[in-house]
């Protein structure tokens, strides 16, 4: 056995279940697409400074083929050195798995080797197999880190997971949260009714990834009847590409969100926001060309801020659409309190220093 949810330190396992903000690290690259170790450390700096509780590296924002570019291990290493050096507070520090068995092993005893504490589990790869071949290889990876599940959206590679997958997921004992981050809502609920179903609510943190749905996912509580009697789950915090940008802004969102639940006071102003966020999404994730600018698309804004040299991704053909970096332009005029231009600019010159 290799990591297990029991060897997490307790101040990192409260940081997680208590509900934070965990950005998926983008991959910081020069003009060559040679690794920018700078920047990319920089994007952490940034994030751990505007509050974020935890990152996601090796995962969908980072770019899945940062595996094949050999630099899976050093943007891993990098953020969780930075981590390491930068703070002096419980971050949780998770890694991206991707791939077949095999692979998937190989890269989360790496990441136990590097000082991560879970593993973010993409079934992307998967794509044909049976329900009872894919708990198998739940099973396997997480006999070597605590997993947290990852329902992908199709449009970008996921496949269709349903309530039966995600109850058999929750009842491995090593799963420590899920991100449920299919855009769909339907998808979402059979998320929260398989871990209700294995009664497993209270050891399993719920995160939203469903980017166009944020304040709706954090300000819900998802009921679903077990035995005769509800029983109510709340998705704590995000894991979201869309949180990698914007960050500071995030935080303080989150923890709004938070404030008012628990004075269970739901006011018009917090519920209007998820407009606001959705727009600004819809135009970072490039939703009019179908997410095909969702990477550039949080590049730009990490761009404009200066924290990144350019928008370049390991694929040369994935650029901005055409009219993508106007609806940006468009979306950070009318949402001026959702960015956090400020900060970093006060910032900006600290992260970068080596």
């Amino acid at each position: 056995m290799g990591l297990h949810r029991g060897d997490i330190p307790d101040d990192v396992l409260e940081v997680l279940h208590r509900g934070t903000v965990i950005p998926a690290h983008p991959l910081a690259l020069d003009a060559e697409r040679n690794l920018d170790p700078r920047r990319q450390r920089a994007l952490a700096r940034y994030y751990l400074d505007a509050g974020a509780g935890g990152l996601a590296v090796g995962v969908h924002a980072t770019q899945f083929a940062v595996r094949e570019a050999g630099l899976y291990d050093r943007v891993l290493e990098l953020a969780s050195a930075t981590v390491d050096d930068w703070v002096n507070r419980p971050v949780v520090k998770i890694g991206g798995l991707a791939g077949p068995t095999e692979q998937a092993l190989d890269e989360a005893r790496r990441a136990v080797a590097m000082g991560y504490h879970a593993g973010l589990l993409s079934l992307a790869a998967m794509k044909g197999a049976s329900e009872e071949e894919l708990i198998t290889h739940c099973r396997h990876v997480a006999d070597e880190i605590p997993l947290i599940g990852f329902y992908l959206q199709p449009a970008v590679g996921g496949i269709g997971l349903d309530a039966s997958f995600w109850r058999r997921f929750a009842e491995i004992d090593n799963v420590v949260a899920i991100k449920a981050a299919p855009f769909n809502r339907y998808a979402t609920l059979d998320v929260v009714r398989g871990v209700v179903a294995a009664g497993s609510e209270d050891r399993i943190a719920v995160y939203t990834g469903n980017d166009d749905h944020i304040v709706p996912d954090l300000l819900t509580p998802f009921a679903v009847t077990r035995n005769g009697e509800e029983v109510r789950v709340r998705m704590r915090g995000g894991l979201l590409g869309h949180w990698s940008v914007w960050t500071k802004r995030a935080v303080e969102l989150l923890q709004r969100i938070h404030v008012a639940i628990a004075e269970d006071r739901v006011d018009a102003d917090l519920l209007a926001m998820d407009a606001k966020v959705t727009d600004c999404n819809s135009a970072v994730f490039d939703v009019a060309n179908g997410f095909a600018g969702c990477l550039p698309g949080c590049h730009e804004v990490l761009r404009r801020q200066g924290l990144l040299a350019g928008t370049w991704c390991l694929d040369p053909a994935e650029t901005l659409s055409p009219g993508q970096a106007a609806e940006i332009e468009r979306v950070m005029a009318e949402h001026a309190e959702l960015t956090d231009d400020d900060f970093v600019r006060e910032n900006l010159e600290r992260w970068l220093a080596d």
